[in-house]
């Protein structure tokens, strides 16, 4: 670390860093679920659709789907890539992979043909699980006639529910199912599945890897995160030591999709590290979501900001009673203050939010679960973890004291490194030493941030994000939050585009209300006279949908694609 700061250059640099000793041991993921199987193997696991899966059933399918791997030749290290929607074949398929010693690799049930097949052939992913759902099977057979795929296995989406439900379906909804072909590189679930345990196979925690998420980085460009089972479990660990409710009822909505990072470890791991219950919806459908709330009383709701200000624009909100929740968390994306507000008014639950990325297997720091915590910010670093500010124009030194930087974050969470991509993993993390000159590796996270009094931490932009305006820096989170606060705006993102003069010039899109109607002439208006000169937009466009990405965070990058190539 450079010197060049005067004084102690640690006062202010680490945020309540209390926990910092607490421990967890190295756990596998398989070791994770067979405590739990032992301590509560009859209790539900996952509910789906009225179904529900006890922990002692799931269990043993993922043993049998383990032991099938085995027979079929994954070795341990080998890729098993996992193509679903939130299905209770998912929690099988996953935990029974890593009893075989492979790696999961998370796609999105989103994903087109070329963008599946393009990650599929990086991962050098050899056997694929999807469902018979018409939008999954056919992108699934097209991707293992042209890749290095070697096999499909293919569980049977009417098998999951409950029997009458499940002939409903195969009566009622056969549009949606496609038609499983016979072929010797095409199995059904159940003929993978073999009798028996799997062999065992040796993990060491600290250094296996047990998962590939795919994220697009600070470049764009989908690199696999390598997290190893020990940064799953302690992600897992962490959430629920600092869970206030743990000893009471838990049941968890599993909303968001479990391909993605936030959900595999808030909903899926963290639920079977307490003993809970996963509530599924195979995807954030408003009447899904609802109607599992009505039938499962759930305690607590992880979502995006999105799936709540979606949920607030549904009428039917407003007669469904979620009193049992005991708090709904958000994370992915910056937490508008008007969402939050409307959200814990209108249903009277508190909203917390969070942060975390991919590289840090899905979490790093939260407001309190149990209020009060403190609107803006992403609360305090979870147990073990730390959390630092760089110099925003020298990461070799950390930021001076009261100061914004980009935030860094240490702790078992933080993944190996990226998948075949070491120019990746330069660039992801810095060494810096500790307070008493110990070398640690920090996970650079693009986000500035500024560290405030009681230890909270206020993301205040993306760096990539920031807009060059006539050498001001403008950031466009800010601009956003003011933006919203229009009784008629809905969703706003604000980018920056060129302009000869300044460089850049700020330029705002937005979804309006139901019902509202203003124009972006008038929108415009009314957002430069309550921002700086340099924040000022040179226009506000109104839009009937914004891009998001496949977990429904608002998608700058692809707004600034495509109104860049219109301009």
């Amino acid at each position: 670390m450079k010197a060049g700061r005067a004084g102690n250059p640690w006062r202010n640099v680490y945020a309540h860093p209390t926990s910092w000793d607490a421990q967890y041991p190295p756990l596998s993921l398989p070791g994770l679920l067979n405590a739990a199987v032992a301590a509560w193997p009859h209790r539900p696991l996952v509910e789906f659709l009225g179904r529900t899966y006890s922990y002692r059933a799931l269990h043993q399918e993922a043993c049998c789907f383990a032991a099938g791997l085995q027979r079929a030749g994954v070795k341990p290290g080998d890729r098993v890539g996992l193509f679903l929607p939130n299905v209770p074949t998912y929690v099988a398929a996953y935990y029974g992979a890593l009893m075989a010693g492979a790696i999961v690799v998370n796609f999105s049930p989103l994903y087109t043909v070329a963008e599946l097949e393009a990650q599929v052939a990086d991962s050098e992913t050899r056997l694929l699980v999807t469902v018979d759902l018409k939008a999954l099977l056919p992108t699934a057979l097209e991707v293992l006639a042209g890749s290095n795929l070697e096999r499909l296995v293919v569980a049977r989406f009417a098998a999951m529910l409950p029997p009458l439900s499940g002939l409903a379906f195969r009566l009622f909804r056969r549009n949606l199912l496609a038609r499983v072909p016979r072929r010797s590189d095409v199995l059904d679930w159940d003929e993978l599945l073999a009798d028996g345990g799997p062999e065992p196979v040796a993990v060491d925690p600290e250094h296996t890897v047990a998962l590939l998420q795919y994220t697009g980085g600070t470049t764009g460009v989908p690199k696999g995160a390598m997290l190893t089972h020990q940064n799953l479990t302690a992600n897992a660990r962490q959430i629920v030591a600092i869970d206030p409710h743990r000893s009471e009822r838990d049941v968890i909505l599993g909303a968001l999709p479990l391909f993605h990072v936030f959900a595999n470890t808030c909903v899926l791991n963290r639920t079977v590290a307490d003993g809970g219950c996963m509530a599924l919806v195979p995807r954030f459908d408003i009447g899904q979501v609802l109607g599992t709330v009505k039938r499962t009383r759930p305690t607590s709701f992880p979502g995006v900001p999105t799936m709540f200000q979606a949920l607030l624009a549904d009428e039917r909100l407003e007669g469904t009673d979620m009193s049992s929740l005991n708090v709904c968390i958000s994370g992915g994306a910056p937490l508008p203050a008007p969402v939050r507000e409307r959200f814990e008014s209108q249903t009277g639950v508190y909203l917390c939010e969070g942060y975390g990325l991919t590289e840090c297997a899905g979490v790093a720091s939260t407001n309190p679960f149990k209020g009060p915590g403190r609107a803006g910010t992403i609360g305090h670093p979870f147990p073990a973890t730390r959390l630092a500010l760089l110099d925003k124009e020298d990461p070799t030194c950390w930021a001076a004291p009261g100061e914004s930087g980009e935030l860094v974050i240490a702790g078992p969470q933080i993944m190996q490194g990226y998948w075949k991509r070491p120019d990746a993993d330069a660039a992801a993390f810095v060494d810096l030493p500790d307070e008493d000159g110990t070398p640690r590796r920090w996970l650079r996270t693009g986000d500035i941030a500024v560290l405030e009094d009681g230890g909270y931490v206020r993301i205040v932009d993306r760096s990539k994000d920031m807009i060059a305006v006539g050498g001001f820096k403008v950031f466009p989170s800010q601009v956003e939050h003011v933006l919203i606060e229009h009784p008629a705006v809905n969703e706003a993102v604000v980018i920056g585009l060129p302009d000869t003069y300044h460089g850049e010039l700020p330029r705002a899109f937005v979804t309006l209300k139901p019902g509202a109607a203003a124009k972006g002439e008038e929108l415009r208006d009314w957002l430069n006279e309550r921002v700086g000169k340099h924040e000022r937009v040179d226009a506000v466009v109104v839009r009937q949908s914004l891009p998001k990405t496949m977990i429904g965070k608002l998608d700058r990058k692809a707004l600034r694609a495509e109104a860049t190539a219109q301009a």
